[in-house]
């Protein structure tokens, strides 16, 4: 294998770099030129057609099969008109990638006449095998059948790979029983909650609001490596990180990739990646270097989250697959390597109305502050609430790697909002037993009307160490991991939103009734909130041991592994949340519990195996060939009669070597038995748990540590796996 590593380093330093793809002068010229856009529907689409698609993406109303014939149609023309042969429904089941089956629009008539043929039946609803996903219980194998059923609400697309091209129909999954079997049914719900929550309580402040649409703009975080250098380390190219490596001379310590020059074929790399992006409607506004070396970052306009969602989905399979034009691997695992920073995925979450106000951003006003301050509030009492759903929305084993470690936040989940809203929410707090004879003048002798407006911009700074922060106009979800879809974690935040809301509304009117002023009503329940949640706001530095302890003694949980932190998916607490926002019924809640413990189990189970096998494989017979290489060193030494005092370091190295080669030995043969262990537990949490506690921390990091040690004692030119200052800096 050393000879895939030098050879890989060989073709680095002989090849130029890749030429992108031709890219327009302008983004604007190519902008959602492979996208099925309203714009585009006008064209080809009849009028009847058009108010049919129009009224489904905006109200919400269903497309009888009738009129989905002519928007089928008119979607095959458009497509074949680019040299589309194939569609396919476009879905994102509970293996947190995308899925797709391609159909030609090529079928027979009766006479054996060949046409080309995309009827609305075809657009509306297909029929994939859905025995094969993860569906935690929900499908026995011999039931195969699932449904795909059109999204409207984000536009069709084609995709382009290679010289093929193919029309994507975005769609949801569900089993034949009717529960849903992916990302996007769950979320379409939530954000359908938090729309219907969410207006009720704007009609207080401004009685045009009819819709609230959730937003959201996520930043990308990702490691760009050498596919040469990657492909010659079976941990990367099957786990998606390295479980061997010994930290490099340079790291980050010099924080000089942060914001530097990008690297040339980088650079190339990234304008085609982005250039096949906006094809697709994807709006990337900014590339960057990241903190830690090879680390880059990519980010997008804000969008309504159902559509930014997809977005993301959609960028991580083209990122992956341009990358390999460049002979290039991108890795989106949240820690491909140790000692340096992972990968996040932060969601920047908003509200907007269908009056044009962004409800997390201050007014100008103090009857618009009070509206602002109303969802600000609303929000941090959500969080604290639903903390621990929070936090098992972002965990997965690979997250495990990264949370509280290097630049990551901590698994405590806090909420940052900066010293001028915290001085604001102190203010209101203040106020002896809710004493609000007059909203309006309440607000004014607060100030609020005046300071928030400031702050949007210029006093709210960024807290690197906050789970959950506000940033002016949004909060900042920075513990998403890198891989996540943001589906995930944004179906819980919308649904515990929505839930907080509704809860919020009923207490204003039970206090309205009493004979209370709207406005003073509104500012008691926004106090109570206050003095309700205020354990979970926290302004210092999250890595710190002393929050750790400040954190238990305010009761805030800090689950660190996450098959305790999935524990929140089956508490009563969810069950009730879920089926009370028809968001998930309780089998369709306990399939997710089982799959991602699941996923869990698998994921360590595949780390553990790669790990032994490098082990057994690469790492142990290198370490004996040096051995035997320092032993006849050694013995033909003293047959020479040379003073045993002069190769004493030989000895102490032999020595350090049989060490390391025997503590690795004994470990990878003990993992190995404490899976076959794990293996025969019935129980998925509990299997899941020895997974965890009896395999990954008993016996990773010791191995690993071994196996380090012997990459800095053995001999470079025989080393067979290409080493962290190759993989991270040589491109």
């Amino acid at each position: 294998m050393n000879s895939l590593r030098f050879d890989a380093i060989k073709n680095i330093t002989n090849s130029s770099v890749a030429q992108s793809t031709k890219t327009a002068d302008k983004i604007t010229s190519v902008f959602n030129e492979n996208v099925f856009t309203l714009k585009t529907a006008r064209h080809y689409l009849s009028d009847e057609a058009y108010k049919s698609l129009l009224s489904s993406i905006k109200g919400g109303k269903k497309i009888d099969r009738t009129m989905g014939s002519n928007i089928a149609n008119g979607l095959k023309a458009w497509a074949e008109e680019k040299g589309v042969t194939h569609f396919t429904h476009w879905f994102q089941p509970l293996t947190g990638l995308s899925a797709e089956k391609h159909d030609s629009f090529f079928t027979l008539k009766g006479d054996g006449t060949p046409i080309q043929e995309f009827d609305g039946a075809a657009l509306i609803q297909q029929e994939p095998d859905a025995s094969s996903f993860p569906s935690g219980g929900l499908r026995a194998t011999f039931e195969a059948r699932g449904y795909t059923a059109w999204d409207p609400s984000s536009p069709a697309f084609i995709t382009e790979t290679g010289e093929g091209k193919t029309l994507c129909i975005p769609t949801i999954f569900v089993s034949y029983t009717g529960e849903s079997l992916d990302t996007k049914t769950p979320l379409l719900k939530a954000i359908v909650a938090l729309d219907k929550a969410a207006v009720d309580v704007c009609q207080y402040f401004d009685k045009n609001v009819s819709k609230v649409n959730a937003t959201l703009g996520w930043e990308q975080e990702y490691f760009v490596v050498d596919a040469g250098l990657a492909l010659a380390r079976p941990d990367l190219a099957l786990t998606g990180r390295t479980v061997f490596g010994h930290a490099p001379a340079k790291g980050q310590q010099l924080e000089d990739h942060y914001f530097g020059a990008i690297p040339e074929r980088v650079y190339a790399f990234m304008k085609d990646f982005e250039n096949e992006s906006y094809k697709l409607g994807i709006p990337l506004r900014t590339r960057h270097n990241e903190v830690a070396p090879a680390q880059f970052e990519c980010a997008p306009i804000f969008e309504e989250l159902n559509l930014a969602v997809d977005h993301n989905t959609l960028l991580m399979d083209v990122m992956t697959r341009v990358a390999k034009r460049h002979n290039l691997m991108v890795l989106l695992h949240e820690k491909p390597f140790a000692g340096i920073n992972g990968s996040g995925k932060h969601n920047n979450w908003s509200m907007a109305t269908d009056t044009g106000v962004n409800l997390l951003a201050p007014g100008k006003t103090p009857k618009t502050n009070l509206m602002f301050l109303t969802f600000f509030v609303n929000t941090i009492k959500a969080v604290h609430d639903y903390s621990e759903l929070i936090r098992a929305s972002i965990a997965s084993a690979s997250n495990d790697y990264r949370l509280g470690a290097n630049e990551a936040p901590p698994a405590i989940i806090s909420i940052f909002i900066g010293k001028y809203l915290t001085d604001v929410l102190n203010q209101v707090e203040s106020r002896v037993g809710g004493s609000f004879d007059e909203a309006d003048e309440a607000m004014l002798k607060l100030d609020i009307h005046k300071s928030i407006p400031e702050l949007m911009l210029d006093n709210t700074d960024r807290n690197r160490t906050s789970p959950f922060a506000f940033t002016g106009n949004k909060f900042e979800f920075r513990a998403v991991g890198s891989s996540a879809n943001c589906a995930g974690p944004m179906t819980i935040l919308n649904s515990v939103m929505a839930e907080t809301l509704k809860n919020f509304k009923i207490e204003v009117d039970a206090l309205i009734e009493k004979g209370e002023k709207k406005e003073v009503a509104i500012m008691q329940i926004i106090q109570k909130y206050i003095v309700e949640s205020k354990k979970v706001l926290f302004e210092g530095d999250g890595y710190s041991e002393e929050w750790e302890k400040e954190a238990e003694k305010r009761g805030l949980p800090n689950v660190k592994t996450t098959p305790v932190a999935l524990d929140a998916f089956a508490a009563e607490k969810a069950k009730k949340l879920f089926e009370d926002n028809h968001i998930y019924n309780h089998l369709e809640l306990e399939a997710r519990h089982e799959i991602m413990l699941e996923e869990y189990i698998k994921k360590v189970q595949i780390e553990a195996r790669v790990m032994g096998d490098i082990a057994s494989t690469m790492i142990l017979p290198t370490a004996v060939k040096y051995q035997n290489m320092l032993i006849e060193n050694i013995v033909g030494l003293k047959n020479l009669n040379i003073s045993s005092s002069l190769y004493e370091s030989q000895q102490a190295v032999l020595e350090k070597i049989c060490e390391h080669i025997s503590v690795i030995s004994k470990n990878v043969e003990a993992i190995i038995e404490a899976r076959k262990k794990a293996n025969e537990i019935s129980n998925t949490r509990d299997k899941a748990i020895a997974y965890c506690d009896d395999i990954k921390i008993k016996y990773f990091d010791t191995i690993r540590y071994h196996a380090d040690k012997l990459e800095l004692m053995i001999d470079d030119s025989i080393w067979p796996l290409p080493k962290y200052r190759e993989l991270l800096f040589i491109r």
